[in-house]
């Protein structure tokens, strides 16, 4: 007796194994719809990468990129976000299913993301070695919609962030004027190793780590309590952040910072902080560009992009 195996409806016409449903499988289900020149770029892209994504709407569509060119038609979709392209945009293959290069997908990303939420998705990529940071300059010079928010996030990335909530505590930082290095390896008096940290106050013995829920782990917790007295023995402070605490009280985080540095507290530095988080998806928030990618367009509403003017 055969088994039915339950499927989900992508779009009409378009479904998947619900038992197997996710980013891939939906583009693997879309692919054959699409017009030749096709490839998924944007957001869609990065989830097969497996990049440092923020929290993503339920409704998100699929971004694709095109060419534009003579036979090719492109699908009116209220699940698809399309732009097209002089050229098709440069690809590789995953399985079936053409996705844009990581560079090329950073820069479609940028068009929607605020500047700390791309930044993230950069620092994973370069974390990760999908691309290098000339790699992402080059990409960035083109006369493309995202290039400038690109160009700002790739002057803020740091490949050497572990996690995407680490880059956000390292741009709190970097956002009240405190100046950081990430994964320092302390070392004692003797040279003897005792621990990689995730930021190192500059010309200062304290420390700034993001402490996330695995940390409550029992096993965690224990390894963590013998690393912390490492730490203490050998002359170091260490502090360690939430999210909520970025999220909810950055200013005693700032008043731990100009504690550090002898200066005085100004809270004015926030709004540095503030400008960065106001569209942010960690945050709780989006783009306005973002939010009218998730309005069904109609055939005659759908922009095509030049050039000169976008992506």
């Amino acid at each position: 007796m055969s088994t039915r195996v339950p499927i989900t409806r992508l779009g009409h016409g378009v479904a998947a194994s619900l038992r197997f449903a996710g980013p891939l499988e939906s583009m693997e289900a879309w692919t054959p719809k699409l017009p030749s020149s096709a490839v998924f770029t944007g957001l869609s892209a990065a989830q097969v990468y497996e990049l440092w994504l923020p929290p993503l709407p339920a409704d998100l569509p699929l971004f694709v990129a095109m060419a534009h060119a003579r036979g090719e038609v492109r699908p009116a979709r209220p699940e698809l976000r399309i732009s097209e392209h002089p050229t098709r945009p440069a690809q590789a293959y995953v399985g079936s299913v053409p996705v844009a290069t990581v560079p090329e997908l950073l820069l479609a990303a940028a068009r929607v993301l605020c500047l700390l939420d791309l930044t993230v998705l950069v620092d994973s990529a370069l974390h990760l070695s999908w691309t290098t940071p000339a790699e992402l300059a080059l990409v960035s010079r083109r006369r493309r919609r995202g290039a400038p928010v690109l160009r700002l996030a790739l002057s803020l990335a740091d490949g050497r962030s572990e996690s995407p909530w680490e880059t956000i505590l390292r741009l709190f930082h970097v956002a009240v004027d405190v100046p950081v290095t990430p994964q320092v390896e302390l070392r004692d008096d003797a040279g003897t190793f005792v621990a990689r940290v995730d930021l190192l106050l500059d010309s200062t013995r304290t420390l700034h780590e993001y402490d996330g829920g695995v940390h409550r782990e029992p096993e965690v917790q224990r390894e963590d309590l013998r690393r912390d007295r490492r730490i203490t023995a050998s002359g170091h402070i260490r502090r360690g952040y939430s999210a909520d605490d970025l999220r909810n009280r950055p200013d005693a985080i700032l008043a731990d910072c100009d504690a550090t540095l002898g200066r005085r507290h100004e809270p004015a530095r926030l709004d540095a902080w503030h400008a960065l988080t106001t569209e942010s998806l960690f945050f709780g928030s989006m783009t306005p560009r973002l939010r009218a990618a998730l309005k069904p367009r109609t055939a005659r509403k759908l922009v095509s992009y030049g050039a000169d003017s976008g992506d």
